[in-house]
């Protein structure tokens, strides 16, 4: 069994960046994020972007992970603590009694990224995704149909945040993502690096049962409700998902899902 560390005290300050993590959340970790329940930390544990500082696990899990304790490097500390103390130090309980201290990839070009990129590749970008759980399962879907990366506008949330990360299911610690600025610059530098823009949208002129996916694809997603911005839509091809009658809404995240399964199933012939 991998040796581990006791922590009897919630002042203790080897645990100082676990400390009410529900707050701390709120305003970021700098370099730092929280990774929560034991699938996640197993992907956070195998994937290369991003690096782990330290675990803290439940004295009682202890003897259930040994798969995932065998995983972490011998320099990461591997802290424990009975519930009450651990609770304590989070702010509230946990009930997966398994979290993560993380270190974000360093900030890299996204414009030296794209162009670098295969001949068939697919992007998806983000306009206005405030909601974690939202932009944590489109990086779930972006993840399980090989998206190369996800683009994010000023506006969008951290998909680095505890919540999205868990919604993801470790899918935002393994495709690679970048921040474009405005959505206007984002779409620019798209389409400098040669990707055709599919914005979708309940007023799409397509259907996307018609489309056959470009070899360089970016699928632009924005908030429910407003949607994608008109001078947005106006520079892309505008893409909608036929439904019955006349509803016309579904949730961001399950759109996501639909769409990328289209364009990876459907590719425009070479």
């Amino acid at each position: 069994m991998r040796s581990t560390i006791l922590i009897e005290s919630p002042d203790d300050p080897r645990v100082a960046a676990y400390v009410n993590i529900r707050e701390r959340d709120l305003i970021g970790h700098g370099g730092r994020f929280i990774a929560e329940g034991e699938t996640v930390l197993s992907v956070l544990l195998r994937q290369p972007l991003h690096s782990i500082e330290s675990l803290f696990i439940l004295d009682k899990r202890l003897p259930l992970l040994g798969d995932l304790l065998a995983a972490v490097p011998d320099h990461v500390p591997v802290y424990t603590a009975a519930r009450a103390v651990m609770d304590q130090v989070a702010g509230f309980p946990i009930h997966r009694g398994v979290l993560g201290v993380g270190l974000r990839a360093p900030a890299a070009d996204p414009v030296a990224f794209l162009r670098q990129l295969p001949e068939n590749s697919l992007i998806v970008g983000l306009v206005g995704l405030a909601n974690h759980d939202n932009a944590g399962g489109i990086f779930r879907n972006a993840a399980a149909f090989g998206a190369a990366a996800v683009l994010l506008d000023d506006t969008s949330c951290d998909p680095l945040y505890r919540k999205a990360i868990r919604v993801s299911v470790g899918g935002a610690l393994t495709v690679p993502f970048f921040r474009a600025g405005s959505a206007l610059a984002m779409v620019e530098m798209l389409e400098s690096a040669g990707f055709s823009l599919l914005a979708l949208s309940p007023r799409g002129r397509e259907t996307l049962s018609g489309l056959q996916a470009p070899r360089r694809a970016a699928l632009l997603l924005g908030t429910e409700g407003p949607g994608l911005p008109d001078d947005i839509l106006a520079r892309c091809r505008t893409v909608s998902i036929p439904m019955h009658g006349t509803f016309d809404s579904l949730n961001v995240a399950t759109t996501s899902g639909i769409a990328l399964h289209h364009l990876v199933s459907y590719p425009a012939p070479h």
